[in-house]
């Protein structure tokens, strides 16, 4: 060993584990923020008497006794806590620790509980009421996202999706209406649905035309059919064309008698339990099989795809049609389940909602469907508390479900990418 090997000191050595910690302090300002709202709406504008919150609805078997909280108390606890989650929150970040999601969660939940006891203070909260409302406008949401997320996982940026909805709810009516089932409007949706995505899926992949150009195309022109035949043909023949027969609600066994939850999600119609079994196939479908593996491939990177035989067009195509035959079911909701009849332009954005329900879950069926959840509570929020005399003014409820809306799109949950491909025309070389 020579003199200068000898002097040579040694590399330093290197954990790849580990590294410099990257703090993000958008979670703690966040819970900041909305710590701050909490105790100037709380505290500087705290309402005395009591909250009472319905625990049952009328038809439960078993009857919870209603919660009766004081509501100045109780505002005041709950600001509190949600102070120390949010001390807690900056605390962990400067420490290099992540927030946990559970701890998000906690915030999220007292701060919602927080609001409603203060809105509610001297009258009488339906909370399962409240919920069932929620779940109902969500509906034709979760089924716009999962064909949102089912087409933009394989390369195609869905903006039809309110074409697709509204296309669904006419045909339902339509058909429904003509043949005096439900269960042929329902397949009759699935089909307009389908119709819609084939030309949007011909002009973005074959013809390789802007996406986002086609799908605004594309609702423009079946708002404009639709309401041209509504006003031509359903409105002077209501009785026999937009007269549709509704699906009843089928309570479960034993789980509908569960308290508050049994009332809200297993007293539903057949279309609620479809939209159920098409959120569990849809995530284990991408997921767990080949054709989600596929899928993603070529929503992630379709010249690897393409090298290993994978077929892009077609599988963009087939993939694109199923996502508007999902949201065509959607669109049946607002007939069929819902309403009851069609009207111009009924499904009133729902589509875009749901395209923001798919951003907000991050390309995930079951966060997206998450995200609907919160949309629908929202809307159904705003209505529930002009219902009991809320202070809340009018006009910031009817705000409140397209601000959340805003806040989702703007990144407040985190960042988010899509697939790689998404909005990319693949053209093989």
């Amino acid at each position: 060993m020579t003199d200068t090997a000898q002097r040579t000191p040694a590399a330093p050595h290197k954990d790849i584990n580990t590294g410099p910690v990257q703090r993000s302090w958008k979670a703690p300002i966040a819970l900041g923020v909305f710590a701050l709202l909490a105790v100037i709406l709380f505290m500087g504008f705290g309402r005395a008497g009591e909250s009472t919150l319905t625990l049952s609805a009328r038809a439960d078997s078993i009857q919870l006794v209603p919660l009766v909280l004081p509501t100045l108390a109780t505002c005041y606890i709950i600001a509190a806590v949600l102070v120390a989650i949010a001390v807690a929150a900056t605390l962990m970040v400067r420490r290099g620790t992540r927030v946990p999601l559970w701890l998000t969660t906690v915030f999220s939940i007292l701060l919602l509980l927080g609001f409603l006891v203060w809105a509610s203070a001297g009258a009488n909260l339906p909370i399962p009421g409240l919920l069932a409302g929620s779940l109902g406008l969500a509906v034709p949401l979760i089924f716009g996202a999962l064909g949102g997320v089912i087409s933009e996982r394989v390369g195609v940026v869905n903006i039809a999706i309110e074409g697709q909805l509204l296309a669904g709810a006419f045909s339902s009516a339509l058909v429904a209406s003509v043949t005096g089932s439900p269960i042929i409007g329902l397949v009759a949706a699935m089909v307009s649905g389908v119709l819609v995505s084939f030309v949007l899926a011909a002009f973005a992949i074959k013809y390789v035309v802007d996406q986002v150009i086609v799908g605004v195309v594309l609702n423009v022109l079946v708002s404009g059919l639709t309401g041209f035949l509504f006003s031509q043909l359903l409105s002077p023949n209501s009785d026999a064309l937009n007269s549709p027969p509704r699906f009843n609600e089928i309570a479960i066994p034993l789980l509908s008698e569960i308290p508050i939850i049994g009332h809200v999600f297993f007293r539903q119609t057949l279309i609620v339990y479809l939209m159920y079994l098409a959120v569990a196939c849809v995530y284990v479908g991408l997921f767990h099989t080949k054709w989600g593996l596929r899928l993603r491939a070529v929503g992630e990177h379709p010249q690897a795809a393409d090298t290993v035989g994978i077929n892009v067009g077609s599988t963009r195509f087939w993939n694109v049609s199923l996502a508007g035959a999902i949201a065509g079911l959607g669109g049946a909701f607002f007939t069929l389940g819902s309403v009851g009849a069609f009207g111009k332009d009924m499904t009133a954005g729902a589509g875009f909602i749901a395209l923001a329900a798919v951003i907000f879950g991050r390309w995930d069926p079951i966060r997206a469907t998450l995200a609907a959840l919160l949309f629908g509570f929202a809307s159904n929020l705003q209505g529930v508390l002009n219902i009991i005399g809320s202070p809340v003014p009018s006009e910031f409820m009817l705000m409140l479900p397209y601000l959340v809306t805003i806040f989702a799109v703007a990144g407040l949950v985190g960042k988010s990418r899509p697939p790689a491909a998404s909005g990319k025309p693949y053209i093989k070389s």
